[in-house]
């Protein structure tokens, strides 16, 4: 996750002011006038908003939210009045560039609140409370008080079924209290969007893909075709061994499966399932990444290192000092902080920086490479116009760094000296199926989030029916339930981060197309002709010549202009991912030929 420029100056949230009236048509001059008008003032605030957000972030108290909420108010009338101000050049002529800084200013706002003395200033406080509510939640847990951090700890480590329903629901107790509060912040973000000319907030999100609202819907849709079969066969035999772990009680083979067993707080990744559904592999021939990184003594300072180490095998500049003196890399003592993984830059130029609570595990250890992606990418285009200093679109941001983590195959293991010999071919199975329970097993809920939240603003769903339309999209997508009956006042969805944090989640669907198809480019590159999930690119200076020159570009032009500078080809497509996984799909429909897959 990455803070981009317009979602911190905004702190997610916009104050919407009617256009000022027009006492003459307006010209490209105005135009120019006006962005320069816009671009300087955002250089100028941007840089205490980043700070007031950094330390809400990382020091969360009293004071730091007051700050945040007085910052997102005071912000957001700027950023919507920008927007409004965009509006009256629509009929204008201007140039490409003109014209594509005019629609991010009008879409590129997450939350737009309407016209109004209080609007703002309520946006913002509800927005403040939604994200502090989630990250200072805690449950109670055998005695102990147990923090957000450690509850996914306890998902990924327990094999209990008493005890995990009781850890999945404690903490879901913690996002109850959010729902008037969702409701009253889908209610005022809702009507800024229609005063910007949107139907509705999920088309206002929509409209930012370079494409018609409605033939983004479409395009996703395609992608998830692109991408189901290899799923449903993986949650197949998923079923079919906590079955086997469990026995037909907790896990009939005629139900969607238990949210609780899949090894993590949303279900949203099973890696932790590995033990359970690895194929069987000859001794010695796959490799246990979370204990080869304690056994070659890595802590979490080593692991940001060795990250960093790849990208710069590739030809980028070393992070500046202040990356390891300012960023957040392990959870402090003594205070509370948002643990979820996230990077910054905070000047919009070179004070770049992550924030996690780092373990030493094979999650943390891709975490960071994912994270520091988005760093890289946030320097390379950092000398564009400040309306254009972001991803080409988000998934493009959320991709970067998971790109490079495919590269961690065992050839690059040996090269960076963590293991003496590579594993014969006889554990790529192995290999394959935990990157699958982490990559594939994410699909459908990277995609059923917004396509929830789409329901959400568009009125199909209603306070009442949140949670319901929430496990109806879950047992449609995932083939997952919940472990009991859901209260009437449950919010399952505010257990997830990224609901009471209002950060669009389809960038991270997309990401997982565009991770497989950046990497497929990149070995193609260097002329890999062996199986695609063997190749790695560490060390090639022309792939990351190529792929700077890609980053570089930001938000200043289509994204299927900047695809088609590293791929060849303009269009979204997720047969890379297939390739990639064929081995293990070939495997998978083997061992499912006499199984009842579907939920």
């Amino acid at each position: 996750m990455k803070r981009s420029l317009i979602a911190a100056l905004c702190l997610s949230t916009a104050f919407v002011l009617p256009g000022a009236a027009m006492a003459k048509r307006l010209t490209e001059k105005d135009a120019a006038t006006f962005l320069t008008e816009v671009e300087t003032t955002y250089k100028d605030v941007w840089e205490e908003a980043a700070r007031i957000s950094w330390i809400k972030a990382t020091y969360i108290n009293y004071d730091s939210n007051w700050l945040e909420a007085k910052i997102s108010a005071e912000l957001t009338e700027m950023a919507v009045e920008y927007a409004n101000r965009a509006k009256d050049f629509d009929t204008t002529k201007l140039p490409t560039e003109m014209r594509r800084k005019m629609d991010i200013l009008k879409a590129g706002i997450t939350l737009p609140a309407p016209a109004g003395p209080d609007a703002a200033k309520a946006l913002a406080e509800l927005t403040t409370r939604l994200d502090s509510t989630y990250s200072t939640g805690k449950i109670e847990f055998e005695g102990r008080v147990v923090p957000q951090n450690e509850t996914e700890l306890l998902m990924r480590e327990l094999r209990d079924p008493a005890k995990l329903e009781e850890v999945w629901t404690k903490w879901r107790e913690v996002s109850k209290p959010m729902k008037q509060d969702y409701a009253d912040m889908v209610e005022i973000a809702n009507a800024g969007a229609k005063e910007l000319g949107f139907d509705d907030l999920g088309q206002m999100w929509r409209s930012n893909y370079d494409m018609d609202p409605d033939a983004f819907a479409v395009e996703v849709d395609r992608l998830w075709g692109q991408v189901k079969p290899l799923y449903e066969n993986l949650q197949c035999h998923v079923k079919y061994k906590l079955n086997e772990e469990y026995g037909d009680e907790v896990v009939p083979l005629d139900q969607p499966i238990r949210a609780d067993l899949l090894g993590n707080m949303w279900a949203q990744s099973w890696g932790a399932l590995y033990d359970i559904a690895a194929p069987e592999t000859p001794e010695g021939a796959s490799l246990d990444m979370t204990s080869l990184l304690k056994e070659n003594g890595y802590t979490p300072l080593k692991m940001v290192k060795t990250a960093e180490g790849f990208f710069t095998s590739l030809g980028f500049p070393p992070l500046p000092e202040t990356f390891y003196e300012r960023s957040q890399i392990t959870k402090p003592e003594g205070r509370d902080v948002v643990c979820h993984a996230s990077a910054w830059n905070l000047d919009n130029v070179d004070d770049l920086r992550i924030k996690m609570c780092t373990e030493v595990n094979e999650d943390d250890f891709t975490t960071v490479h994912h994270e520091l992606g988005h760093n890289f990418y946030q320097r390379a285009y950092n000398e564009q116009p400040i309306l254009f200093r972001g991803g080409a679109n988000d998934g493009f941001h959320e991709a970067i760094g998971d790109m490079v983590a495919l590269s961690i195959t065992p050839e690059y293991l040996q090269q960076i000296g963590m293991i003496d010999e590579v594993p014969s071919a006889e554990g790529d199975l192995a290999i394959l199926m935990q990157r699958a329970l982490d990559g594939v097993a994410f699909l459908p809920f990277g995609l059923l989030v917004d396509k929830w939240r789409w329901e959400v603003f568009s009125g199909e769903l209603t306070p009442e029916t949140y949670n319901e339309g929430w496990w109806s999209l879950r047992e449609e997508y995932q083939g997952i339930r919940p472990p009991n009956d859901r209260p009437a006042d449950a919010f399952d969805p505010g257990s997830k981060y990224h609901i009471p944090g209002n950060t669009p989640y389809m960038r991270y669907f997309l990401a997982r197309i565009l991770q497989f198809q950046f990497y497929q480019a990149a070995c193609d590159q260097i002329g890999w002709e062996g199986p695609l999930h063997r190749c790695s690119f560490y060390g090639s200076e022309d792939v990351g010549a190529k792929f700077a020159a890609m980053l570089e570009q930001g938000n200043s032009q289509p994204w299927p202009d900047t695809l088609e500078m590293f791929t060849g080809t303009r269009e979204m497509d997720g047969s890379a991912m297939v390739e990639y996984f064929r081995p293990l799909m070939d495997y998978l429909e083997e061992e499912n030929k006499d199984r009842q897959c579907g939920w």
